[in-house]
């Protein structure tokens, strides 16, 4: 539960280290922290449980329609009487920003929502990254420290953020070229690795086949870590697909895998986001439980 503790931080400090590039006004601190957080109201969805949260999180409130009207909606809060455009323009730059960040990790974004609600993502930074978190909170501090010199401070440090996505970029497609010379597949996907730069992990698909492991600039070496085979016509995984917590763990998964097992003399069937494979122990999984008479007795997800 950690990385989506710990996201809100990170869009939290953004707003704040907008703030020190020379916006005044009384509220546009409180402006621009709303509207960067603003699109992680859809956390509410938990308390409908975690397979909930799962099928919805970064959906509408992180769409093109959103970017829109909420920024609106909290110009008219802010601006009703004065300054409506002022404080429309400053929430849009908040909100858009928080969707522009997300789109930089692996997890997906529906950003063309409710036009397209297919997942958007450009694979480059872990869903929590230390060193963006770190550098935008010594910005902010150091804005506050130095009030004469947060204008330039901010700028510095918002000019190293762009920076470190476009040399994460150029490392994915590094990456991902290497791969594809050393590994026959159909498909590749370059996943980023928590404090790592030169190592990525990949799902890769070959018919009915996916293919998992390590890329390594540094070593160059690729390292196969597991071999999947499609197993989606057995009767116990085709069952579990009318479960709604599968339902909805198909709906965000991109390259799910289920394998059957017995525990307890049961049958359960557990589906894995492959994209999240290279954590130990089952993240990002789905275990459905089947009774002896083969009916579905529970189904939980785990992060």
């Amino acid at each position: 539960m950690i990385p989506f503790m710990m996201d809100p931080l990170s869009h939290a400090l953004t707003g704040a280290a907008i703030k020190q590039m020379g916006f005044r006004r009384k509220a546009a601190l409180g402006v621009l922290l709303l509207s960067s957080l603003a699109p992680d109201f859809d956390y509410v969805t938990r308390f409908w449980g975690m397979d909930t949260f799962l099928r919805y999180h970064r959906g509408i409130t992180h769409g093109v329609l959103a970017l829109v009207v909420v920024p609106l909606v909290i110009a008219f809060i802010f601006g009703f009487k004065k300054g409506f455009v002022y404080y429309f323009s400053l929430s849009l730059l908040g909100y858009g920003t928080h969707l522009c960040m997300d789109l930089t990790n692996q997890y997906g974004t529906r950003i063309l929502a409710p036009l397209d609600w297919e997942q958007y993502s450009l694979d480059l930074s872990f869903i929590v990254d230390p060193y963006i978190i770190i550098g935008l909170l010594v910005c902010v501090v150091l804005g506050r420290r130095f009030r004469k010199k947060a204008s330039l401070i901010a700028a510095v440090t918002l000019l190293l953020l762009v920076s470190y996505f476009g040399m994460r970029y150029y490392l994915h497609n590094r990456a991902e070229d290497f791969l594809r010379a050393n590994l026959d597949a159909n498909t590749y996907k370059m996943c980023p690795l928590p404090n790592d730069f030169l190592r990525w992990w990949f799902v890769a698909r070959s018919g009915d086949e996916f293919i998992t492991g390590f890329a390594d600039l540094f070593t160059r070496r690729v390292c196969v870590q597991e071999r999947y085979v499609n197993n989606l016509k057995d009767p116990y995984v085709m069952r579990s697909k009318t479960d709604k917590v599968v339902e909805s763990f198909l709906y965000f998964a991109k390259y799910p895998h289920a394998e059957v097992k017995s525990e307890g003399g049961n049958v359960v069937v557990v589906w894995r986001e492959l994209a999240y494979s290279f954590r130990a122990g089952e993240h990002f999984a789905t275990k459905v439980f089947f009774d002896k008479n083969g009916r579905i007795v529970k189904s939980e997800f785990s992060f």
